[in-house]
Formats: structure tokens, C-alpha cells, sequence
């Protein structure tokens, strides 16, 4: 290596690895493919060595480039540590503190929450990420994540603030054509909008005794908002936790003999972010509004 690699080069590679294309990683990074690849092409030429396979719509890291993203990974892990470390020391309860949850959280759980601290914390800005992704917390993607499984991050904070409930639900309209089914078995009768690529309802469903696959749902997408619209508005019987489908008043909840596990709710932040005053009062004003919701 002829001189010092500039980050910058190094942030793009990782974003081109992370997203599978070039043309992805321009959009998640709100940047142009030509100066990812101008960047790309300075990395190779600087390390003296070939780190993507363009494939057919994708690029594909060689073996020396999986190294060399380990290495750019343990840089990016080091630079957010050393935010953190800084952030962690802030005194004032003001600033910006980004939240992550899921969409379905974040469209219909979170907003009240949220304008509530608005009101008692007025100098705090939130940025809310809605996302199924799972969001790397040291490298300040977020500060707070709010998740239905136990976080398994190392360095994080973590705190149980309850549990959510589900239910199994469908819109009048659909229940006028179609009687409620009575048994877990006569769901195989109804229309049912599930998700696409997530097996979490085909895992639930088997709890019921139901063995199924993907295609027996009428409707799938892996949006849990996109999915609970389409059942409010009549296509199929639906799922969604308790407190989303008790406010909707287009819907009615089908009760059945079996029950739905309830999922955990977690919210998790840095370790080094307990001592941030600002993010610090965001997690717990979140925790507490979240066990009073979901406890």
C-alpha cells in the first residue's frame, strides 16, 4: 500500500458490499453509482487487487474482497465505538436520537409515544427508521431499537419492556361474504394475507396445527402494514398484535380456542449510550410507555 486508504473509499466498498449492487448501495446511501464505482476502482487500485465480480444485476465480492470487508468492518466498528465513547459523555438533554423498529410498530405504535416526549422534551429530535431490518446498533445506524426477539448484539443495553399479543382479525366487509371460522382447521377455508418471504405465520399457523406453505396465502407481502391494510379493507383474514387491532374499528377479531404466542418486546441501545443523557431519556421514556402498552 502506497499511502494511507481515505475512509471514504472504504464506506462506499462496505455499502456496495452490504447492499449487492452498485446501483442499491447509491440508493440506500442517497449517492450516484458512478461515484461508488470511481470509488471502488480507487480502492483496487490502491490495494493492488480485484474486490468485486460484476455479476448480472449484482456484484459479487472475490475471495480477497470478503478479507478485505472484514477488515474495513472491524474499521467501522472501531469509528463507532469511538462515537459512541464521545456521545456517551454529552451532558445536554437535546440533540437528534434515532429510533429503528418495524414497520407495523412504527406506523401505528410508536407515533402517539413519540409525540408525547415531543411534548415533555421538546428539545429532543427523533429520527424514526421503519424497518424489518435489523439495524447495527454500533455502527450508529441507530440509537434505540425497539425489537420482538431478545438482542443478541455484543455491547448492547437491553431491556424487556413487556409483551405483545396477537390476534386474528377480519373486516367486516369480508365477514358479510364469509361466516368467521369457528376452528383452527376452517381457516384452510378462508382467504388468508400473509407474508411472502417471512415464515413467521406459516411457524404460527403450525402452532395451530396447520401445516402450510407460502402459497395458501391469498396475499402476500413481507409489509405487516401493506398486509393489515388489505385485510381492513375485506381481502382475507388477517393477524396483527392486540392493541393495533382493538383500535381499528373496520375489523372484528375472530376468536378461536387456540391462542397466539405472545412475542417479547426489547429495547436495546449501546452499552456506552447509558450514560448520554439525551438517548438515555429517550429509552426510558420509550420503556415506560411500551410496558404501560404491551405489559
Amino acid at each position: 500500500m502506497k499511502k494511507d486508504i481515505d475512509w471514504n473509499l472504504l464506506q462506499s466498498f462496505i455499502a456496495v458490499s452490504e447492499h449487492g449492487s452498485f446501483s442499491a448501495a447509491a440508493r440506500a446511501t442517497n449517492g450516484s453509482q458512478a461515484t461508488l464505482s470511481r470509488h471502488i476502482s480507487t480502492l483496487e487500485g490502491q490495494l493492488d487487487t480485484h474486490l468485486f465480480d460484476r455479476a448480472v444485476g449484482g456484484a459479487e465480492l472475490t475471495t480477497r474482497g470478503i478479507e478485505v470487508l472484514q477488515r474495513a468492518m472491524d474499521m467501522a466498528d472501531a469509528a463507532g465505538r469511538l462515537t459512541l465513547d464521545v456521545e456517551g459523555r454529552e451532558s445536554a438533554i437535546s440533540g437528534t436520537v434515532r429510533v429503528t423498529a418495524a414497520t407495523i410498530v412504527a406506523t401505528f405504535i410508536l407515533p402517539r409515544i413519540i409525540a408525547a416526549l415531543r411534548i415533555e422534551e421538546p428539545d429532543i429530535d427523533i429520527e424514526l427508521v421503519a424497518s424489518n431490518k435489523t439495524e447495527n446498533l454500533l455502527r450508529r445506524e441507530a440509537d434505540i431499537a425497539v425489537r420482538m426477539y431478545r438482542p443478541t448484539q455484543a455491547d448492547l443495553f437491553a431491556r424487556k419492556v413487556g409483551e405483545t399479543r396477537f390476534g386474528i382479525y377480519a373486516a367486516h366487509s369480508y365477514l358479510e361474504r364469509r361466516p368467521a371460522p369457528k376452528t383452527a382447521k376452517e381457516i384452510l377455508d378462508h382467504d388468508v394475507v400473509g407474508f411472502d418471504k417471512s415464515d413467521l405465520i406459516i411457524d404460527g399457523l403450525s402452532r395451530f396445527g396447520l401445516k402450510v406453505d407460502r402459497d395458501f396465502f391469498a396475499f402476500r407481502c413481507d409489509d405487516s402494514v401493506v398486509c393489515w391494510n388489505m385485510v381492513i379493507e375485506g381481502y382475507g383474514i388477517g393477524f396483527t398484535q392486540l392493541e393495533i387491532g382493538e383500535a381499528e374499528p373496520r375489523v372484528s377479531r375472530i376468536d378461536l380456542p387456540s391462542t397466539i404466542e405472545p412475542l417479547p418486546v426489547w429495547l436495546a441501545a449501546h452499552s456506552e449510550l447509558k450514560t448520554n443523557p439525551r438517548v438515555r431519556r429517550v429509552f426510558d421514556f420509550l420503556a415506560e410507555k411500551l410496558s404501560a402498552t404491551t405489559g
